[in-house]
């Protein structure tokens, strides 16, 4: 089975959210263990929802365990010295839970600082990562694509971007299913004379890459239309696409509603597309792709929204599953180790 740690206190709607979400992962994705981390008084109760689910006391016995954690890191706290403090914490004990060998994931709805200093503190990065990035799928009009970095790292180096599409890379090809997936650099325009100066740095290093499909500049328009399967910039730039596009998304929704409440034939026509509207917007409902990893560790940490009803949870449960079963944090950890091995030769 697959063994995924939650923490259950992370988030703005814990722990039911999380709970609840978990809880629906189990009819949704077959084949594996639960670990709860929380305040046992706390998350016991909330697993009464099985009850709404259909799911029986055995199955849940042999599913899902709760594992007490006391203490609960703030998005107020400074990070490294949380994790450092909080031993009890549920962010903590989880982490542990991966070092240790006892889970093969791990999932939060916490402190995004907290998340990225435990995991880089306690699970550790891989061999020659000086920096992980997070990665968060985002829709587009002709699938997903991975934006990366998109929270970790504001201040990057052109190495570090080289690095980030080689992981996106493995990434979207082992978990995702694309074959041979496109990489672009994330500008300001097609050209390769534009761009700051990172931007102007890194565009020749990923050209000469091999193993990557390296298409040149990606402007952010052009993510959305997918224009590129893997999207690399810096955590300033990518944080920036991620929040506009859950801004815009928000405000097209809201814009829509209002439009079709307007009046008696835009509440008749809203009825007849209810269904092919339904089915079109669930595609961009970035919710469903579950959350963002944190790429370059010794095992896998995700990190979803604060704000997460629990759909996140489920989905991000889903996301776990597949990248453990295509065994993509060593294949990550192998294709950095031979880039080394290859400069050291070289």
């Amino acid at each position: 089975m697959v063994r995924i740690a939650i923490d259950c206190m992370g988030g703005d709607n814990a722990p039911s959210a999380i709970v609840k979400g978990a809880l629906e992962s189990l009819k949704t994705t077959a084949d594996t263990k639960l670990f709860l981390f929380g305040p046992e008084e706390k998350i016991k109760p909330e697993l009464s929802y099985i009850k709404e689910l259909g799911i029986t006391d055995s199955e849940l016995k042999e599913r899902v365990e709760i594992v007490d954690a006391q203490e609960v890191i703030s998005l107020h706290e400074a990070p490294v010295l949380a994790i450092r403090r909080k031993k009890d914490s549920s962010i903590v004990k989880a982490l542990h839970f991966i070092k240790d060998g006892n889970a093969d994931a791990f999932i939060s709805a916490g402190s995004s600082g907290a998340v990225l200093a435990g995991g880089q503190l306690i699970v550790g990065r891989a061999k020659g990562v000086p920096r992980p990035p997070f990665g968060a799928l985002v829709p587009t009009r002709s699938g997903v694509t991975l934006l990366l970095d998109s929270g970790a790292n504001v201040d990057s180096k052109p190495d570090w971007l080289v690095q980030y599409a080689k992981m996106g890379t493995i990434y979207m090809r082992e978990v995702v299913g694309i074959k041979n997936p496109k990489v672009g650099l994330v500008n300001v325009g097609a050209e390769e004379e534009k761009g700051n100066q990172l931007v102007k740095e890194t565009m020749p290093l990923l050209k000469a890459v091999k193993d990557i499909n390296f298409m040149g500049s990606c402007e952010a328009r052009d993510i959305a239309l997918g224009g590129c399967d893997v999207a690399v910039c810096d955590a300033f730039v990518g944080n920036c696409v991620l929040k506009m596009y859950e801004g815009v998304g928000k405000m097209f929704m809201g814009e829509l509603k209002t439009a079709i409440k307007s009046g008696p034939l835009a509440l008749l026509g809203g009825a007849l597309l209810k269904g092919a509207l339904k089915k079109t917007l669930g595609r961009f409902d970035a919710k469903q792709y579950g959350g963002a990893p944190v790429l370059g560790l010794k095992g896998l940490v995700v990190k979803v929204h604060g704000n997460t009803d629990g759909r996140e949870i489920k989905h991000a449960v889903q996301q776990c599953y597949d990248f453990v079963k295509a065994d993509a944090v060593n294949k990550i950890a192998e294709s950095i180790e031979a880039d080394q091995a290859k400069d050291a030769a070289d």
